[in-house]
């Protein structure tokens, strides 16, 4: 835990002092004046911020998921046999989806769960949980690799983290821009200068409920990846095995306890909930899932 918390503030101050010194280098003044706001300044700090943040964290996206999750990456050369059978699997996969061999990676983990990161094709990583390779059979492994080379193969990773920049941008310069506006009106006259410290209680407050409306856009999007990513799943491993492996996740997801897996069920990936869970959810149903498969097939 300690470990994690390090690399989050760590990572955090690395994206805050890389970030500050792209807007010095690119000479952008502060958006604050004494006329009012700047807004091509204004414009071009929430796109450095919101995009640079994004792009920043998709460049670290597999040393801080090694760090994070203690992924283990597989040496070829060391392997023992059941891991030299998850690499050719993969390679299998990614040869059929035209993409370079990822990384191949272990956890531990009692969940059954796989997940693909990288910031581009040719720098991605696959890692899969110790839960998953007990717990599945090789039919059903192969199904779950195969959902993850398609998110590869797709560029999802790369497509969501410019989904989410672009939502932060959003996000910090629509905040800015009416918290300046509000602080304007709630002066008594025209004498008052502006109460910057409402201004920036404002501020928090609508960037708070801008990123909470945001990120149900980002989540759809991630819903839709997810169905894209069983369909090639099915593809390449073949339909059988990819909806095996998603009736074995929805078998594995009844019997977990929330309060022994909590990591698990904060993804959300059973699809529970009601309406707003749905909404938040960045996996749809296994349900739906696997019913959108099998209509596939007829």
């Amino acid at each position: 835990m300690a470990k994690r918390i390090f690399l989050f503030v760590a990572t955090n101050l690395l994206v805050i002092l890389t970030l500050s010194v792209v807007l010095r280098v690119l000479g952008i003044q502060p958006y604050l004046t004494r006329q009012g706001i700047d807004y091509p300044s204004l414009a071009a700090f929430c796109l450095v911020w919101g995009m640079g943040g994004a792009l920043i964290s998709l460049g670290l996206s597999r040393i801080v998921a090694k760090t994070a999750m203690g992924v283990r990456v597989i040496d070829p050369a060391t392997a023992d046999p059941g891991a030299q059978q998850l690499l050719q699997t993969v390679g299998n996969l990614a040869r059929g989806a035209g993409i370079p061999m990822p990384q191949v990676g272990i956890y531990e983990g009692e969940e059954i769960n796989a997940f693909a990161t990288g910031p581009t094709r040719n720098r991605s990583l696959v890692a899969v949980s110790t839960g998953l390779l007990r717990k599945l059979d090789s039919a059903e492994v192969e199904g779950v690799l195969g959902h993850e080379i398609t998110h590869i193969a797709n560029g999802d990773m790369v497509t969501m983290t410019l989904l989410q920049g672009v939502v932060n941008a959003f996000v910090m310069f629509l905040a800015r821009v009416i918290a300046f506006a509000v602080a304007q009106a709630m002066r008594r006259d025209e004498g008052e200068n502006m109460s910057y410290g409402l201004y920036f209680v404002v501020q928090f407050a609508l960037e708070i409920v801008f990123m909470i409306l945001g990120s149900l856009v980002v989540m759809a999007f991630s819903r839709h990846r997810e169905f894209r990513a069983d369909a090639g799943g099915a593809r390449l491993a073949g339909r059988e095995k990819m909806v095996g492996a998603l009736e074995a996740l929805r078998r594995d997801v009844e019997n977990l306890d929330p309060r022994a897996q909590p990591a698990v069920a904060s993804m959300k990936i059973s699809g529970r909930g009601g309406l707003f869970g749905r909404l938040g959810a960045s996996h749809p149903p296994l349900e739906e899932r696997i019913a959108r498969l099998r209509a596939a097939t007829a």
